[in-house]
């Protein structure tokens, strides 16, 4: 039992200093991927934009076809649709703004 412990600690040790003798700087990996992260957030934001043009559209052809019909709520649907344009434009932005890219 005694020998059984022994090398079991000794695998250990050795292990563990494998490890501490191999370890390389976090700080590299960190960098490259807050590099490769900010250099999605131009293609981010255009999708963005590309996505609140779309919903632009879909909601002014909506907003279009209720006025048409008549409908009472058409000044609350014309709201509800522009204002989560807006929301995705100022989301955009101020991403943009805020990682100062």
């Amino acid at each position: 039992m005694k020998q059984y412990k022994k090398k079991v600690w000794l695998t250990g040790l050795f292990i563990a200093v494998t490890v501490i003798c191999y370890a390389q700087n976090g700080n590299a990996g960190i960098d490259a991927a807050n590099n490769e992260v900010r250099g999605y957030f131009n293609s981010g934001t255009n999708l963005m934009y590309a996505i609140g043009a779309i919903l632009g559209l879909i909601g002014a052809i909506k907003v279009y076809q209720k006025w048409n019909n008549g409908d009472p709520d058409t000044s609350k649907v014309a709201s509800a649709w522009f204002g989560s344009c807006v929301f995705l434009v100022v989301v955009a932005t101020v991403i943009r703004s805020f990682f100062g890219i």
